[in-house]
């Protein structure tokens, strides 16, 4: 069954222009499909027409009528002062209306019950547990715990969030809503790695439709069935995962360039004989009859398009030559805010050609450390660099003290240089012609990065510390940035999210969890394994059993006998759930415990469910 269906669609902007043109493509139902491109080829553009926000020029768009369609990047409006729970909650709309209405016959039947109320009653019942309004709760949990969204941010206004908070708060909406067909544009922005991994889980497990943009490489290998890529308005078309489309996008560029080769080879060998024809057939009609019978041949061939190769930035990391063993030392080095402690007690040594990682959950503190290595932040330890070291930093927010200069102007000022360096430098950044007179403030955050990348690659440096480089980058840009930090032969210090840009590079990693950093001297799948096995060897809780499903023997006191029992069990068990309750909204920022404690409240409300249906079957046998 095709659950989106596009044919002949034409979008553009500026007449003449046309972003989509003829572009086509089907997706059926249950399939997880990539949509690939460079910045402002139309990926975004054509989610929106997709959920009816973008109008388009021509063409046909079909979304299957029977399905709920969700897009990530839009974020609805809620009512001032909603909290975060509130909007999480407003996924179970329709089930909290039933609800709702439950509790209004609850108070009327309190009073005396009719017939009509009764089945009213039961029938809401049904459709309530059908809709999964008892796990609620627990669906909740699992959602925001996996997205890293803590009780203290669920109590917390929407309105106060920055824009990635909202995203990641408007994506766990969306997952909880139970969307048929997901659109997600770029849904690993702003999540840590544990958390990229539990929605890579999630989309592995999820029974709908995925249509996704991302420039996550390792996400779209473990995620992506199959890959659209939008190529000068129209679409290209992969029957695999990223490294397939890789493979693939190469394949198909060396067999065009070679079919392109073969021909200009054979149209220029008969041009050299319909010249010597024409000579010779000056006196010749037949000589010069063949000359252009062969002319007409050469103009009726089907010329091979020669492939496109992308423009590409070069530039590579000046360097400065480091003289000595160790790059930098750390001794007793702590930093706390209030009364909370980021990290404690920190000894690292660095020595020179090191390529590190520092990794941890969003909020531990890894953008805070860095700027204590560079003096930005203060903190209590001692901090010693080597006599010979001159780093370069790249961090996540770009801040330029002049926003209001241009690309240009911002070169002359900030990098001291002749009119002819400036232009140079710009264009092996791709920034030609009139990109240059932009104004910094009006860039995007791809394109700031890009300029601040530009005139930190003219210092000449040992020790590089880049703070999510590949962020707002797309695809092809980080390759370039790779292939620049792979000819640098400097200490490599980075903090990132981008598991293909980490497992390329580290070569050490200090991982930043509960204000303490683990030292691994390995790279990032060694790592993994580590972790991996650490949490094998942990032994699980043992899982309360499941109590047997017990018939009465016989007799009205047997089942009043039962019935009491059980009535007493049930009140254990809601006090047990409650419990854990307490201890969930405690935990909240330990990821480990509160895992273990919603894996306990989910079989204790199993068993509570179990209870309750055995009561139930007691009631009837009365």
């Amino acid at each position: 069954m095709i659950d989106i269906s596009v044919k002949n669609l034409t979008k553009f902007f500026v007449i003449g222009e046309n972003l989509l043109e003829d572009f086509s493509f089907e997706v059926q139902e249950g399939e997880r499909v990539a949509v690939l491109g460079r910045n402002g080829c139309g990926k975004t553009t054509l989610f929106k027409i997709l959920t009816g926000e973008m109008d388009y020029d021509s063409g046909e768009v079909f979304i299957n009528p029977h399905k709920k369609i969700g897009l990530i990047s839009q974020i609805p409006r809620f009512p001032a002062g909603y909290t975060v729970e509130q909007v999480l909650r407003s996924a179970f709309g329709p089930v909290l209306k039933v609800k709702a209405r439950m509790e209004e016959l609850e108070n009327v039947m309190a009073l005396g019950a009719t017939r009509e109320q009764l089945q009213e009653y039961d029938a809401l019942t049904a459709r309530f547990q059908a809709a999964g309004g008892y796990d609620m709760d627990v669906q909740t949990d699992k959602v925001c715990n996996g997205l890293g969204i803590t009780p203290q941010q669920r109590c917390q206004e929407f309105d106060s969030l920055s824009g990635g908070e909202k995203t990641r708060m408007n994506l766990a909406r969306l997952l909880l809503e139970k969307t048929d067909i997901l659109l997600l544009d770029e849904p690993t922005n702003h999540l840590d790695l544990r958390s990229v991994e539990w929605l890579e889980s999630y989309i592995l497990s999820f029974k709908g439709t995925v249509l996704m943009i991302s420039h996550d490489r390792y996400f779209l290998d473990r995620v992506a069935q199959r890959v659209i890529e939008i190529t000068d308005g129209h679409a290209e078309f992969y029957s695999g995962n990223y490294s397939f489309y890789i493979d693939e996008k190469q394949a198909r560029f060396d067999l065009q360039m070679k079919q392109y080769e073969q021909e200009q080879a054979k149209l220029k060998q008969l041009g050299y004989t319909v010249e010597r024809m024409k000579g010779w057939g000056i006196n010749n009609r037949t000589l010069y009859r063949r000359a252009m019978s062969i002319q007409h041949r050469m103009e009726r061939i089907k010329k091979t398009e020669r492939p496109k190769t992308e423009k590409t930035m070069k530039a590579t990391f000046g360097q400065k030559d480091f003289s000595g063993d160790v790059v930098f030392k750390m001794k007793n080095v702590s930093k706390a805010f209030s009364e909370r402690t980021l990290f404690s007690d920190v000894e690292l040594s660095v020595e020179g050609g090191e390529r590190i990682a520092l990794l941890g959950d969003n909020g531990t503190g890894k953008s805070t450390f860095i700027k204590c290595l560079l003096g930005e932040e203060d903190c209590t330890g001692k901090i010693q660099f080597g006599p010979t070291v001159k780093f370069g930093y790249l961090p996540q927010i770009i801040h330029f003290d002049h926003p209001e200069r241009t690309l240009y102007d911002t070169m002359l000022y900030e990098k001291n240089c002749t009119p002819q360096v400036a232009r140079d430098r710009l264009g092996a950044f791709l920034f030609q012609g009139e990109d240059v007179f932009k104004t910094v403030g009006n860039l995007s955050g791809g394109e700031q990065s890009r300029l601040r990348l530009c005139m930190l690659m003219d210092e000449k440096i040992n020790l590089l510390i880049l703070d999510e480089p590949t962020n707002h980058l797309d695809i092809a840009s980080r390759e370039w940035v790779e292939a620049a930090i792979e000819e640098f032969e400097g200490v490599l210090l980075f903090v990132s999210h981008d598991r293909y840009f980490i497992e390329k590079f580290a070569e050490r990693i200090w991982l930043l969890e509960d204000g303490k950093i683990r030292d691994f001297k390995c790279g990032y799948s060694k790592y993994r394994s580590i972790l991996d096995h650490e949490a094998a060897q942990k032994q699980p809780e043992p899982s309360q059993p499941k109590p047997k499903k017990e018939k009465p023997k016989g007799g009205t006191k047997e089942v009043e006998k039962l019935i009491r029992r059980l009535e007493r069990e049930i009140e254990k068990q809601e006090q047990l759930v409650a419990q854990l309750d307490e201890k969930i909204l405690a935990s909240g920022a330990d990821y480990q415990e509160l895992t273990r404690l919603l894996g306990e409240k989910e079989e204790a409300e199993t068993v509570l469910m179990d209870l309750m249906e055995q009561w139930e079957t007691a009631q009837e046998n009365m």
